[in-house]
């Protein structure tokens, strides 16, 4: 079955930094998106050969908690969306740290590429659009490779400029995003250097790097870029919107909520993705969580009204 849509260029050069990628980035890269996928296929015959204990999976549980909600409330909707405020300058620091040990990008390069993906979401600049090829079915698979992980080795990096000028400003955010490089290195050692105080044995802190660091971030990492791709390409449309973007129920309770897609791209600066009854969304959770305690406020939650209006519209059409 053939879709439709129209192949989606390179983006405009004015939207890219002057310097691109190096090679060194992108090999380097390699290494974080290699290694720890490997490991997946490890994963069940160290389990079942016992290279497991209870101090592994409570480490890698903790670690992928923070660190994934680091991404989904702090580098998604705090500070690429604005979906709340805070005046707490620990909490901002803390979801930038969180969101950086998650190894995926810088604070700053993270949020001006999600922000151009919304801008052209699904058409010409979008830096990962699944559609990028073509509707035809080869040129979908291809598309879904490239919109998953192989838009990570493009040499185009996002204009912060132009995209994230507001936390280029900031100073702490700024700093958080310079020191990125320290804390990868903390994201990848603190879980062995747990694990062997824990147990206090060298096999502990391996069996901890195994689980808590490769295991954790490719986990994390793919469930993160199937939002890019499976949830531009599979799923239900539940709101009108003018991209593919959907929502995979599977995938709720593992992305903590960001793959109800659709109605992010439906209201972007929703606090809650998941809006629907029975839609379960665990980064809203913790948000509610930090009103609740007076940490954040101007909570972006839905409206009534608006989620009607964007269904109905969708209905009549």
């Amino acid at each position: 079955m053939t879709v439709a849509v129209d192949r989606v260029p390179p983006a405009p050069r004015p939207e890219l930094e002057p310097e691109p990628k190096s090679n060194f980035e992108r090999v380097l890269l390699a290494v974080f998106v290699v290694v720890p996928f490997l490991a997946l296929f490890a994963a069940i015959p160290m389990a079942w050969g016992a290279f497991i204990g209870w101090s592994d999976v409570v480490i890698l549980a903790v670690f992928y908690v923070i660190t994934g909600l680091g991404i989904t409330v702090g580098f998604h909707r705090y500070f690429t969306h604005g979906s709340f405020k805070t005046s707490n300058r620990a909490l901002k620091i803390a979801l930038g740290v969180a969101g950086s040990m998650a190894l995926e990008m810088g604070v700053i390069d993270w949020v001006a590429t999600h922000r151009r993906h919304h801008k052209y979401s699904d058409k010409e600049g979008d830096p990962h659009s699944p559609w990028r090829f073509g509707g035809d079915w080869k040129a979908l698979i291809k598309g879904l490779i490239y919109a998953h992980v192989g838009w990570l080795f493009s040499s185009e990096r996002t204009n912060r400029e132009r995209y994230a000028r507001d936390l280029l400003a900031d100073k702490d955010v700024k700093r958080i995003h310079d020191l990125f490089p320290w804390l990868v290195a903390a994201s990848l050692l603190l879980p062995p250097l747990i694990g062997g105080l824990v147990t206090w044995s060298l096999t502990g802190a391996l069996t901890a790097f195994f689980w808590g660091t490769l295991v954790r971030i490719a986990l994390l990492h793919h469930v993160t870029w199937s939002i890019n791709s499976i949830c531009h390409v599979f799923g239900n449309e539940d709101f009108e919107v003018r991209d593919k973007s959907r929502n995979v129920w599977w995938l709720a309770i593992p992305s903590f909520g960001e793959s109800w897609h659709n109605l992010h791209h439906a209201d972007p600066t929703c606090a809650r993705h998941g809006a629907l009854k029975g839609q379960l969304d665990p980064s809203a959770r913790v948000i509610r969580w930090f009103e609740q305690l007076g940490w954040v406020y101007d909570v972006r939650w839905p409206d009534p009204a608006r989620l009607a209006a964007k269904r109905a519209v969708k209905a009549a059409a």
